[in-house]
């Protein structure tokens, strides 16, 4: 989590303003001591109720237009065998329960420890203020107008207190919200919550044939029409990000209910925008093409993670875009993008869903 604003500062101090736009690493912070508070209970409902059978089938994963970032490419065949996906991501009210029956604490409840998040900062980084390491999670924040887009400090904002309870601060709730996608959520957490259900995370391969919905090679979960022409589609940001979204989609900068938009043809809803979610699969740039003379099966990713823009931190895959996705900035909604997060972090856009 804040351990990007470190790294970003000490980036632009160093002259490297040359990150691309759509590419930058999301914002992260430095693994701290795990909880493992799972164990004090048994594991949860672990039934197929709320999922959808994702057939058996071989695809060309990774982007087939000229549009997608560097490491969408190149295709490669990879096959999967049948599995079954949560046709939502995890909600408010699920993610209460597994917390009530383990007493678990969030990563972004915690605080950071700062001789592990120095490890990843670069050697001479002074320690922030002791205010900085305490529990607290990033929460967008839009501009007042047009800013550099690569300098995505500017919205967003640490907040203390932030957290999957209080997805906006300390002073917010998700009362009424109970139907939404949990958020502030690391991959740990989400780790730990997939355990407990008898599940677990799905791999980016899993995750993007269930997108394509069999559909084959299309740009979206839903075909090819663009996500910003009416009926919508997907909960994004419409308008000029990040200072003035139109909420012509109806949500205005956050997230939306689960099921407010039509599923996939595999009846999965939301695999585009609302919120990032985790895969299994550690991440490196250069994954795609050192598969790309075989078929694999079953893939689950690289044995190591790799990641150019900040290569002492280890990432996690993330897919599906957001509600601050837009196309004059990232258009991760598309089934092929690609992004890349610390497995220590949560933002107020990410959140997961679960397979098995």
């Amino acid at each position: 989590m804040r351990i990007f604003f470190f790294i970003l500062l000490a980036n632009l101090a160093w002259g490297q303003k040359n990150l691309t736009t759509c590419h930058i690493p999301t914002p992260s912070k430095k693994k701290i001591i795990l909880s493992t508070q799972i164990s004090k209970t048994q594991v949860g409902n672990a039934s197929f109720a709320g999922m959808k059978q994702i057939p058996s089938g071989s695809f060309l994963m990774g982007s087939h237009e000229k549009g997608g970032r560097a490491d969408e490419y190149p295709l490669h065949k990879v096959q999967v065998s049948a599995f079954w996906m949560d046709e939502t991501e995890v909600t408010n009210a699920q993610f209460a329960e597994f917390v009530k029956a383990t007493d678990y604490i969030t990563t972004a409840e915690k605080a950071i420890d700062w001789e592990e998040m120095k490890k990843q900062v670069p050697a001479g980084t002074p320690k922030p203020a002791d205010s900085l390491l305490a529990p607290s999670s990033l929460v967008f924040v839009p501009t007042t107008g047009p800013v550099n887009l690569i300098d995505y400090s500017q919205w967003w904002e640490f907040v203390r207190g932030a957290d999957w309870r209080h997805p906006l601060g300390p002073n917010s709730s998700i009362i009424g919200k109970e139907n939404h996608p949990v958020v502030h959520i690391s991959w740990d957490d989400a780790n730990a919550y997939a355990k407990w259900a008898g599940k677990r995370l799905p791999t980016e391969a899993e995750w993007e044939w269930a997108a394509r919905g069999g559909k084959g090679q299309t740009t979206y979960p839903w075909g090819n029409e663009s996500v910003n022409v009416s009926p919508f589609k997907a909960n994004s940001f419409q308008g000029n990000f990040p200072y003035k979204d139109e909420a012509l989609d109806g949500f205005k900068s956050t997230t939306a209910p689960v099921k407010s938009f039509s599923p996939n043809a595999f009846g999965l809803y939301d695999m585009a925008g609302n919120v990032w979610e985790w895969c299994s699969d550690w991440y490196r740039s250069d994954y795609y093409s050192k598969v790309s003379k075989i078929k694999s099966i079953n893939p689950k990713g690289p044995s190591t993670s790799f990641d150019p823009d900040e290569p002492t931190v280890p990432k996690k895959v993330v897919r599906g875009g957001s509600f601050l996705c837009n196309d004059s900035y990232c258009s991760s909604y598309r089934n092929s993008a690609r992004m890349k997060t610390s497995p220590d972090t949560g933002l107020s856009h990410t959140g997961f869903r679960c397979v098995k």
